[in-house]
């Protein structure tokens, strides 16, 4: 597969009246054509921050790149115009968002909002983007669409409306597909559909997606590759089953440890201790040290770099640099 976009060296800043909180650091990663990259960590890691950077939705006065490259179809998304960077944006790559109440407009209908990118990128006339709105809200898997395109936001469920954020994110069949945290509190049965829809139209037209999740058993489902982040920084990456079946990170393999598993039953549920570190609070470090119970001296002093080792598989972690081989 070759590469669709490539991230080099990501670092974007929130200014505050203590000082810039970093909260994408240095991150460089790839995604490759047709394939599932998801990035996972807890909340306030980062995931978020590093799509919105892609997409050229982190605005001033407070928020900024500040350094790094965006290499996406032959240019760099962060050294074109704003019009340029529009062109690209929901026509080459689209986001889905975490909240689809507050990303819709409450008194458009939903057939308007999906017919809006149509005539926009396409160049579609209001028939022809009506009749593709219809037949988008039929992809997603909604009955009745004709009567859901004229339906509002809030007569809808939050199942239904994070699938018309898919319908509007896909009607111009773009590249790259970003979902944010697409099944959060949605129950169990909706998220399924969901991401079988996100799986239908991915295998259909050979899109590639950018799944941001907490949720372990979505990444075990979706993913090709894996990114772990913490505190705005990769601390592992690999293919799924790397990941998965032989963790490295103290970070990943504490996430992995705490999903519950069907047939073992606790009396409490494992929680990586401590939290994550105040993004101003940060030193030169491993980020991770005083949450881990196999931190040396030298994590306390020295921030590891991210190091490939086999299967292509990456991690920033000292235990597993030359004089930390004993573990």
């Amino acid at each position: 597969m070759n590469d669709l976009i490539e991230i080099k060296n990501l670092s974007t800043y929130f200014s505050s009246s203590a000082g810039d909180i970093k909260a994408v650091n240095d991150v460089s990663f790839r995604i490759r054509k047709g394939e599932t990259v998801c990035i996972v960590g807890e909340s306030g890691c980062g995931k978020s921050i590093t799509a919105l950077s892609i997409m050229g939705l982190v605005e001033g006065p407070n928020g900024r790149v500040v350094d790094g490259q965006i290499n996406f179809d032959g240019k760099d998304l962060l050294n074109i115009s704003k019009e340029q960077l529009r062109q690209v944006r929901g026509n080459d790559i689209a986001m889905i968002f975490q909240e689809p109440m507050s990303s819709l407009n409450p008194v458009i209908t939903i057939g308007k909002q999906i017919m809006e990118p149509l005539m926009i990128h396409q160049k579609m006339n209001k028939k022809q983007a009506l009749a593709r709105a219809i037949e988008l809200i039929e992809i997603v898997g909604i009955p009745r669409a004709e009567q859901i395109a004229n339906s509002y936001p809030h007569e809808l469920s939050g199942g239904m409306l994070q699938r018309i954020m898919i319908a509007i994110a896909i009607s111009c069949n773009p590249k790259l597909l970003i979902a944010d945290e697409p099944t959060t509190a949605l129950d169990v049965t909706i998220q399924a559909q969901v991401l079988e829809t996100l799986r239908n139209i991915k295998e259909t037209s050979n899109m590639s997606i950018m799944l941001i999740t907490h949720d372990l058993g979505v990444v075990a489902e979706m993913a090709d590759y894996v990114i772990v982040m913490y505190s705005g920084k990769i601390v592992e990456e690999g293919e799924v089953e790397e990941i998965f079946e032989r963790p490295k990170h103290p970070y990943t393999k504490g996430l992995l440890k705490s999903k519950p598993i069907i047939g073992q039953r606790q009396e409490m549920l494992y929680s990586i201790p401590g939290q994550v570190p105040n993004p101003l609070e940060l030193v030169e470090s491993c980020y991770f040290h005083d949450r881990c119970g196999q931190c040396m001296s030298i994590c306390e002093t020295h921030q590891p770099k991210l190091k490939e080792m086999e299967n292509g598989h990456k991690i920033a972690c000292w235990l597993y640099e030359e004089e930390g081989q004993h573990v």
